[in-house]
């Protein structure tokens, strides 16, 4: 058994090339012997969110606060609170992060597969990002 102690791992800056905008990620857990899971809590500020990206073998987010969106690759937007938890199977075009006007934290889960948990594509782009239009 393990025990890691909260604030034992510094939380950093969301870089830019996955990002857009003030993100923080703390680094909750990786992969530790057989097991592949790997868990971080991400916390975005009022408009910002992740790069277009895909997961080899899917990926889990749990809310926990604040208001966001998530929206596949040609798919419809979809507004995400706390309580809530999706699931993006593998190979899924997708992003994800806070509202325009509201921050939003979620806990993100994915499993590594050959050393790689996630591909990054493009930058979601200001016409995709549905800003204040969308409310939450």
């Amino acid at each position: 058994m393990e025990i890691k102690r909260c604030g034992s791992v510094p939380a950093f800056k969301g870089p830019a090339d996955w990002f857009t905008g003030s993100v923080r990620v703390d680094a909750l857990f990786q992969p530790n012997g057989a097991a592949r899971a790997a868990g971080g809590s991400v916390t975005f500020e009022p408009g910002a969110r992740t790069a277009w990206h895909e997961h080899p073998l899917g990926q889990t987010l749990i809310v926990t606060s604040g208001c966001g969106f998530v929206q596949r690759w040609e798919g419809p937007l979809e507004t995400i609170r706390p309580g809530d938890v999706v699931w993006i199977p593998a190979g899924v075009k997708h992003w994800h992060g806070a509202s325009a006007d509201t921050a939003m934290t979620h806990i993100a889960i994915q499993e590594v597969l050959d050393g790689k948990a996630v591909d990054w594509l493009e930058h979601v782009s200001d016409e995709q990002y549905p800003g204040s239009t969308a409310a939450c």
